[in-house]
């Protein structure tokens, strides 16, 4: 995952030159209507930090926990970080460097951690060092990269595991074996069984290519995905109907997607894929009429790459009658909408990796292709 500063929001690339060159709308033009809404936590920001993959999961897991009927409670984002960079330092290790150590993943980790390290609440592990009150880890990837690279060098070794932990203890702050909730003594794992009480067998991903077979599951091809994690595929349209109706449902869904075009803009909250010979209606610009080929194409000239994951929780629609999904970020209270943007369908269509949800969220005429 690239990490973003709010600086430098804009990447200098886009898939079509046409659409930089044309100045887009402010976000109030769209005059957005809320259609639904479902319950999630505050907007957090994952600062100088290749995160996102974390604070878009766990805020999902939130408001699973809200749609369950369990309390609102605002979990540790970094504490299911730090347990990912102990599992990509020894993935790293033993595929002998033949691998990434970088800062990104992507959602199925977070259900991977969740299962095998638990979590804890944000105001029991901050992951942040003594003394310190912004997210930055740099400095933390190039010390343990720099230090796993030196092992290799030397034909491998034995203490890398404590060394990784070491340095984790430095950058991010020592995981507490125990801790106090609301009157109770708690384990990282146990907190997830007693407190938390969601499932990690519950959750999928889907994704829509036309390079591997419809319903079936595949290792999604890009290189955040160290665990080599599987997503259904579908048709471009049913993964489209599948997020519409598990919204409907009650239900929010992860979106790990692209965010190199001009259309996606945060500061104004929108994200459009405006068709260059489209015009425009009503001052927005009409978009374009994405067909799976044309997703295939950008993503296989690395055009849609998985730059971004982001926490989809409503639907909404434009003057004109468009639809959006509601998304909410991880960069702050950024922009008209407090850190919220409104993804178009074509947008969505056309630079969507993939996504996680229920798999109860499915729709069953979909279901019943995938859960043979």
């Amino acid at each position: 995952m690239k990490i973003y500063f709010l600086t430098i929001i804009y990447l200098g690339f886009s898939l079509f030159s046409k659409i930089q060159a044309q100045n887009l709308p402010s976000g109030a033009a769209f005059d957005f209507k809320i259609s639904i809404e479902n319950g999630a936590t505050s907007v957090k920001n994952q600062e100088r930090s290749g995160t996102c993959w974390s604070f878009s999961t766990v805020s999902f897991l939130e408001s699973e926990m809200i749609r369950t009927g369990g309390k609102a409670i605002d979990l540790s984002e970094l504490f299911i970080v730090n347990g990912i960079y102990r599992d990509k330092a020894e993935n790293y290790i033993l595929r002998q460097g033949d691998a990434g150590f970088s800062e990104g993943a992507l959602s199925h980790d977070v259900i991977n951690g969740y299962k095998k390290y638990g979590i804890v609440p944000q105001d029991v592990y901050s992951g942040l060092p003594s003394g310190s009150e912004t997210i930055d880890h740099s400095e933390l990837v190039a010390a343990i990269g720099g230090m796993l690279d030196g092992i290799l060098k030397n034909k491998g070794g034995v203490y890398w595991r404590d060394a990784t932990e070491a340095l984790l203890d430095v950058y991010m702050g020592p995981v507490p074996a125990t801790f106090n909730y609301e009157g109770k003594e708690y384990t990282a794992k146990s907190f997830a069984e007693k407190v938390v009480r969601l499932r990690p067998g519950d959750y999928i991903e889907i994704s829509s290519f036309t390079h591997v077979p419809l319903y079936e599951s595949f290792v999604l091809e890009v290189p955040d995905n160290f665990s080599s994690g599987r997503y259904f595929n579908v048709k471009l349209d049913e993964m489209v109907e599948t997020v519409r109706q598990a919204l409907a449902k009650g239900y929010t869904v992860v979106w790990d997607c692209d965010v190199s075009e001009k259309g996606f803009n945060p500061r104004e909250g929108y994200a459009i894929i405006p068709d260059p010979a489209g015009g425009s209606r009503n001052g927005l610009p009409v978009e374009m009429n994405v067909t799976p080929a044309m997703r295939q194409a950008a993503y296989e000239r690395f055009e849609t790459t998985d730059d971004h994951l982001m926490h989809i929780i409503g639907m909404a629609k434009d003057k004109n009658g468009n639809e959006y999904f509601i998304v909410k970020n991880s960069w702050g209270e950024v922009g008209p909408f407090e850190g919220y943007l409104y993804a178009s369908i074509p947008y969505f269509k056309m630079k969507t990796l993939g996504i996680m949800l229920h798999k109860d969220a499915v729709p069953e005429s979909i279901a019943g292709k995938l859960f043979k």
